[in-house]
């Protein structure tokens, strides 16, 4: 709320009592969730997940690190690998979302995204981007993109070009990496380098939560990992996949308050 003179002469005196007068219920910051797990699943530990995303019963997941990044494809409900590309040379693979009859997979600092066809992963096209490529997500009628900076980039699904962006507001240090578009227009991101999931609205950029995604691996199990990355809303539930780069384990959870 605003200040005033009075308001101030208020807050002399509360503050000797450790409060302050011009607080507000936003000083909280944006509401603290957790997760609740309901199981879990082998996941490769060699694959360094940058993108994962589930799209009419299809897991696709994009993988990163110099001469060894690949686009890969698995029936969800059997887990069954059905598609896997490598990428070319020493291209570094990140995030990767389906728009359509297009699979767009971004490249780390190579300056462009590879679309790819949506079943046998085969590259069909390229198109140029200043900046890095981190998370991608596909919306109805646009991509959300992260760059390593607290600004989300809106581009067209078909073109690949720049149509907008916002800037993330209402949380201090956001850094979305992996980016989900989940189906009531929000999106879920990866907090670079965090066991943190930001969940934003894309049309403002307010952080209207934070979950706290740690201790989903044991202490062994994390031994040798990275980051919390990959996130994936389950089409028509109230779950998600979240993994990490070279976990064991990919887990099935809700989101939940305490």
């Amino acid at each position: 709320m605003k200040c005033n003179r009075s308001s101030l002469a208020v807050a002399v005196l509360v503050g000797v009592l450790g409060a302050g007068a011009c607080s507000g219920p936003e000083d909280a910051g944006p509401p603290r969730l957790r997760v609740e797990v309901i199981g879990s699943s082998p996941h490769d530990p060699r694959a360094f997940t940058q993108g994962l995303e589930v799209v009419d019963g299809v897991r696709y997941e994009s993988t990163g690190m110099w001469g060894v990044s690949t686009a890969r494809a698995f029936d969800q409900r059997t887990g069954a690998e059905t598609a896997r590309v490598a990428l070319p040379g020493r291209l570094f693979g990140e995030g990767m979302t389906r728009a359509g009859s297009i699979v767009w997979q971004l490249t780390w600092q190579d300056g462009f995204a590879i679309a790819r066809d949506p079943i046998t992963l085969a590259e069909t096209g390229r198109a140029d981007y200043a900046g890095e490529g981190w998370g991608l997500c596909a919306q109805p009628h646009r991509l959300v993109m992260s760059d390593g900076t607290g600004t989300l980039t809106f581009r067209d699904p078909v073109t690949f070009a720049q149509i907008g962006s916002v800037e993330l507001s209402g949380f201090k240090g956001a850094k979305p990496n992996e980016l989900d578009c989940a189906e009531d227009g929000t999106v879920y991101a990866n907090n670079f380098p965090t066991d943190e999931i930001l969940h934003i609205d894309p049309q403002t950029g307010a952080v209207l939560a934070v979950i706290d995604a740690s201790g989903l691996l044991t202490p062994d199990e994390r031994k040798g990992t990275d980051v919390l990355n990959g996130i994936a809303h389950l089409p028509g539930t109230d779950r998600f996949l979240l993994t990490g780069k070279y976990w064991p384990r990919m887990f099935e959870v809700r989101f939940v308050g305490d």
